[in-house]
């Protein structure tokens, strides 16, 4: 059954047979599908198709996966799931940090991805309802839109800083532990531990904290995990 959320979805893989067998059968489950055979085409297809989530193959000759998912993310903030056969966890790390929701191996089960798009459909209407999260005179989160307002400019956040920051901010003020976070980031990266978590919390704040050494919204709580507090907590 498709969910409330997600219901059109781009297909962008240069390989016609699985660009077939693939939209066939998520059609068959009730999903809008629009494949395409290339980042350009992605591109000059997107704004008329309106995806609630796209399916992106990572090697791709000319434009290849990244560069079209950083492109794709400047039209609109998409959700983006990577189709692979590159298995290096490196570049799994590097891709769900930067750009995708979700990061699926090829060859895979159809059921896996499917499974995978509606975990990713899940997450999204986990996020903070307010429209924008004011939490002092010089920070704002828009989290819908993947940004941050500090001192009146905005501040792009990648997908794995929004999914943080939707955690912090749904126990607005209150301790959510480093584990519950590494679970809320990487929960389909091998090997993922806490220092995931303190690499992406230096990243938050040197974007949103006046003075990222002296943080006033995001502070740790030694040995326990982290919290995100307004100005005048």
């Amino acid at each position: 059954m498709v969910t409330d959320q997600v219901r059109r979805v781009m297909l962008v893989d240069d390989d016609v047979r699985l660009l077939a067998q693939l939209s066939e059968r998520l059609e068959r489950d009730g999903f809008d599908v629009q494949p395409v055979r290339s980042g350009p085409e992605a591109i000059s297809r997107f704004t008329a198709f309106a995806p609630d989530i796209v399916v992106l193959d990572l090697m791709m000759p000319g434009m290849d996966g990244e560069e079209t998912a950083e492109r794709l993310l400047r039209i609109a903030d998409v959700p983006i799931i990577v189709l692979s056969a590159v298995t290096a966890g490196e570049s799994k790390v590097k891709l769900i940090e930067r750009y995708a929701e979700d990061y699926v191996t090829k060859p895979f089960d159809y059921a896996e991805l499917r499974a995978r798009i509606k975990r990713v459909a899940h997450r999204l209407g986990e996020r903070v309802r307010e429209r924008e999260l004011r939490l002092g005179p010089d920070l704002t989160l828009v989290l819908q839109r993947r940004e941050a307002w500090v001192l009146g400019r905005r501040i792009p956040l990648s997908p794995i800083e929004v999914r943080l920051l939707a955690a912090l901010a749904r126990d607005l003020g209150r301790v959510v532990r480093t584990d519950q976070l590494v679970a809320r980031g990487w929960s389909e990266v091998d090997g993922a531990d806490e220092s995931f978590v303190w690499v992406s919390i230096r990243r938050l704040r040197q974007k949103i904290e006046p003075d990222p050494d002296h943080p006033r919204y995001l502070v740790t709580e030694r040995g326990v995990g982290y919290r995100l507090i307004p100005a005048a907590a």
